[in-house]
């Protein structure tokens, strides 16, 4: 017998859900292996709030410490500690849009439009003068802005490509390896 930890899963997936993950990431693999879709083409993003005093993961804050020195205090974050919120999207090739959202403000289907799609629209035209957004692709979660009929109607007017995300699957998207670290 042997002592082992549980592991903290953000919903408890029915099989349903878990076989519809699996045909999307298939379809969309296969997508890709055929070229038809590029990795260049992809651009994802998503919301996070980035606090103003960061904290590592556990393995990187341990230390070596000799026998008569005391580990590293680390104080855990307060309920209110300083933090802002932003809604950050990127391509393969690095960073498309760093939007700050103002203290105080939420984010629902108007603003996500005016202040985060469409300057990625425009900086799409920036990067791609002669193509634009033909062939470009979003990924996003399933937050309630991101599939509002208003956003879904932009986005296919602009000629953008939603790719299909299935609930409660944030290990698909790339913002959550590594973003809100």
């Amino acid at each position: 017998m042997k002592k082992i930890t549980s592991r903290w899963v953000p919903h408890q997936l029915t099989d349903e859900q878990k076989q519809e993950r699996v045909k999307l990431c298939r379809e969309n693999l296969a997508k890709f292996r055929d070229g038809s879709w590029r990795l260049c083409d992809v651009i994802t993003g998503d919301e996070t709030w980035i606090y103003h005093r960061q904290f590592h993961r556990k393995s990187t804050n341990a230390s070596w410490v000799g026998e008569d020195e005391s580990p590293t205090t680390i104080v855990r974050r307060g309920k209110f500690e300083p933090k802002n919120l932003f809604s950050i999207f990127f391509k393969s090739n690095g960073p498309v849009l760093i939007h700050a959202v103002d203290e105080g403000k939420t984010i629902d289907h108007n603003y996500y439009i005016e202040n985060c799609l469409k300057p990625v629209v425009k900086a799409i035209w920036k990067q791609r003068k002669s193509a634009g957004t033909k062939g470009i692709k979003l990924l996003q979660d399933n937050a309630r802005p991101h599939i509002h009929s208003d956003v879904i109607n932009y986005l296919t007017e602009e000629g953008i490509i939603i790719m299909s995300h299935p609930p409660y699957s944030p290990d698909l998207a790339p913002c959550d390896y590594w973003l809100n670290d």
